[in-house]
């Protein structure tokens, strides 16, 4: 076996594994589409780079911030992490498909776009509660959502102003 025939042996192998890395994106791709398409958004955006972190983002109902999260080194890691286990919860799914999503994309978004799992609606707290503040664990420094609120009546801080008291303050 000369040179020539080992080279060209491993041109073959290396165009063997291009083909096969190329096969699962195309797979992971077609997954992400159909659960676009089972999130009521277009199944084309499955194939555009940034634009496909976008609708993920309106799927699970965070804020558009997240795009950012989503492009800087390191940090994209943790978000993305957090934007599949939302997906997962938006279509009725445990912690454990998130875990899958994550090692094994190519396996769990197929799953998921062609498996009976229906979209729940968004996940993300904010979605759920319908926007910031409204409760106290969606914005814990609001002293007006504490139990023992000074002023005695709850997110009502200035008194109910339907029923204004008729007296006048005190003159001094």
């Amino acid at each position: 076996m000369d040179e020539y025939e080992v080279s060209g042996a491993a041109a073959g192998i290396g165009a063997g594994m291009v083909i096969f890395y190329l096969a699962i994106i195309v797979v992971m791709v077609i997954g992400m589409w159909k659960v676009f398409e089972k999130a009521g958004k277009p199944g084309w955006a499955a194939i555009i780079p940034i634009y496909n972190l976008i609708v993920l983002i309106e799927i699970v109902g965070k804020p558009m911030i997240w795009v950012l999260w989503l492009i800087i080194p390191c940090v994209n890691i943790v978000f993305m992490v957090w934007l599949y286990n939302l997906v997962s919860k938006s279509f009725g799914k445990s912690e454990g498909f998130t875990v899958g999503m994550v090692i094994f994309p190519y396996i769990f978004w197929p799953i998921l776009g062609f498996g009976d799992a229906r979209y729940l609606g968004p996940s993300a707290a904010e979605a759920q509660n319908g926007g910031f503040g409204n409760n106290s664990f969606n914005n814990p420094n609001n002293p007006f959502n504490n139990p023992n609120n000074p002023f005695g009546n709850q997110n009502k801080p200035f008194g109910d102003q339907n029923n204004p008291n008729d007296n006048p303050p005190p003159v001094v």
